[in-house]
């Protein structure tokens, strides 16, 4: 009975292990998602509406959720008290669930808030494309990487409960 009762507990840590990773992997989708589209609308409200950016960053952030939201709250309330925007910019992007290059973007389309429309459009326009890429390439390769990641969490699992049997 006690063996029963522990391949269950194991086999049911294995299913949480999987579950959690599933959740993170989606949780760095939205959160892409969300950014993608909050930049291409900051891109539209540069070029045509010159919307003050604290007050243009609190609006996107209302259209995301999660972290994104997150993120341009802080950059918007940072910059309203009077910090640089640049250097809120960067401190709130190190939370985004993101890749190495994808935060590189990010911070780089920050250091663009200091120059004129047609700079920070452009830097706009790099930033989507390089989340853009990677967006593509992580659902070209999703359904691979989750069957991979269930039969490792599955076979872990059962190796640990034949192990401890």
């Amino acid at each position: 009975m006690r063996r029963m009762l522990g391949a269950a507990f194991i086999l049911g840590a294995a299913l949480w292990g999987w579950l959690d990773q599933y959740r993170e992997r989606r949780r760095v989708r939205e959160t892409r998602s969300d950014l993608l589209t909050a930049l291409r609308r900051m891109g539209e409200e540069v070029r045509l509406a010159r919307t003050p950016m604290p007050q243009l960053l609190l609006t996107v952030a209302s259209d995301c959720g999660g972290a994104a939201a997150a993120f341009f709250t802080a950059a918007a309330k940072a910059a309203r008290s009077g910090e640089q925007l640049s250097r809120a910019w960067a401190a709130a992007g190190r939370d985004l669930p993101l890749t190495g290059e994808e935060q590189r973007a990010v911070a780089g389309l920050g250091r663009a808030f200091g120059g004129d429309e047609e700079q920070l459009c452009k830097a706009v326009a790099v930033t989507v494309s390089v989340l853009q890429r990677h967006a593509q390439a992580e659902e070209s390769r999703r359904g691979e990487e989750e069957k991979r990641s269930a039969a490792l969490w599955g076979c872990g699992g059962a190796l640990a409960v034949i192990l401890l049997m």
